[in-house]
């Protein structure tokens, strides 16, 4: 748990990215989707809407942000471990 002090965490590199996102909003060629590897990140209102690639560690998962995600963190929406399946 982070103390309350230090404030909310968000990875620098998702911030950069939304912040190229929404310089370039109104160009043709602009990048819609964010790549994440820091499932530690917590999610802010103004993600409200964007759509962020999230790794699990092995694949990225596509997950579209709410109203209802905002405050928890974006690991919270991806699964880690794979059901196990018995085959005879």
């Amino acid at each position: 748990m982070r103390a309350i002090w230090k404030g909310p965490f968000i990875d620098s590199f998702i911030l950069i990215q939304l912040d190229l996102l929404l310089k370039f909003k109104n160009k043709k060629n602009h990048k819609t989707i964010i790549k994440a590897w820091s499932r530690d990140s917590v999610i802010f209102p103004s993600f409200l809407g964007l759509r962020f690639y999230i790794s699990n560690g092995k694949k990225f998962f596509l997950v579209c942000i709410s109203k209802n995600m905002i405050g928890h963190k974006l690991g919270e929406f991806v699964p880690t471990k794979k059901k196990f399946i018995y085959n005879k």
